[in-house]
C-alpha cells in the first residue's frame, strides 16, 4: 500500500474513531471514578483503538498503540516500519470537557515519522501530513467527511499570520517548573512572549500551523503522545528536537518514555 493510501486509511480511521468518542462524551455521565474499567473514559479509549485497529490491520503494518504499551521492544526492535497510536490524547482535557483532546495516529519508517494525523473530533479539525506532500489543516470536518471534500477544503501548512509577539504554547495541564523557567529566558531575549495553553497534541499543531513559535515541553510524554504530531510538524518545515540529543526525536526505542524535547 503505498503512502497516498495509508494516509487515507489513518484519516479514515481518525474519524471513525472520532465519532464514537463524542457518542461517549456526550452522551456518558462523567460523575463516576475515571479509575474504574467502565468510566466513559475507558470505553472511549477502548472503543477508539478496536475502531483503529480495524482500519491499520489491513495495512499489514504492525501497531504500537498506548492501548498495547506492553508490547515487548524484542517483538518490535526489528519493526523498520510501524504505527503509533494514541487512541485518545488529552485525558484531563476529555474529563474537563473543554475539547481539546485528540486522535493520533503516525506511520514511522526507520525511527522516523513519515505521515501523521490529528483529529480533534470536539472542534472537527483534522490535521494531517506526510513527507510527499507536507502537512495540512482542515476545518470543520464531520466524522461522516468524504475524503474528496476534506483534501479540497484544507490549507497547507504553516498558514500566513499577522502575529508580533513571540508566542509559546505550553501544556495546559502539565505546566513543569522548567517550562516556566524556560519561557523566562525567552522573554529576556524576545521581550514580551506571548503565552498559550493548549491540551493534547494540539499544541505541536499550533507550531506547525504558524499560530505559535516554540512549544517546550519539560516535563514526561510518551512516544505516542507526540508522533503524529513531529511529522506534521516537520512536513510543515519545523523541527522537535529532543533535549539530550540535540537532534530530531526517534521512535519505537527500548523506553517509549520521550525525553524532554523542544518544538520550533
Amino acid at each position: 500500500m503505498d503512502l497516498k493510501n495509508l494516509l487515507h486509511t489513518a484519516i479514515r480511521a481518525s474519524l471513525d474513531a472520532g465519532k464514537r468518542i463524542m457518542e461517549i462524551y456526550e452522551n456518558e455521565d462523567f460523575e463516576v471514578d475515571f479509575k474504574g474499567d467502565d468510566s466513559p473514559l475507558t470505553k472511549a479509549d477502548l472503543a477508539s483503538h478496536h475502531i483503529i485497529m480495524k482500519y491499520l490491520e489491513k495495512t499489514d503494518i504492525p501497531v504500537l498503540s498506548e492501548e498495547g504499551r506492553d508490547l515487548d521492544f524484542q517483538e518490535r526492535k526489528n519493526w523498520n516500519r510501524l504505527w503509533i497510536v494514541d487512541p485518545i490524547d488529552g485525558t484531563k482535557e476529555f474529563i474537563k470537557r473543554n475539547g481539546e483532546f485528540t486522535v493520533n495516529i503516525a506511520l514511522i519508517e526507520d525511527q522516523k515519522p513519515i505521515l501523521g494525523v490529528i483529529y480533534v473530533p470536539a472542534l472537527e479539525t483534522l490535521y494531517y501530513g506526510d513527507l510527499e506532500n507536507g502537512s495540512f489543516k482542515a476545518e470543520k470536518v464531520s466524522s461522516d467527511a468524504d475524503l474528496a471534500k476534506i483534501f479540497e477544503i484544507s490549507t497547507k501548512l504553516p498558514l500566513k499570520t499577522n502575529r508580533e509577539k513571540f508566542t509559546v504554547v505550553a501544556s495546559k495541564s502539565h505546566l513543569s517548573e522548567e517550562t516556566v523557567e524556560y519561557i523566562n529566558t525567552l522573554e529576556e531575549k524576545h521581550g514580551t512572549v506571548e503565552r498559550i495553553s493548549k491540551g493534547s497534541s494540539l499544541k505541536l499543531c499550533m507550531v506547525a500551523e504558524g499560530a505559535a513559535d516554540q512549544y517546550p515541553r519539560f516535563a514526561p510524554t510518551m512516544e505516542w503522545d507526540t508522533a503524529a504530531g513531529q511529522a506534521i510538524c516537520t512536513f510543515a518545515g519545523k523541527t522537535v528536537y529532543d533535549h539530550e540529543t540535540g537532534k530530531e526525536m526517534l521512535y519505537n526505542r527500548e523506553n517509549l518514555l520521550n525525553n524532554w524535547f523542544l518544538v520550533k
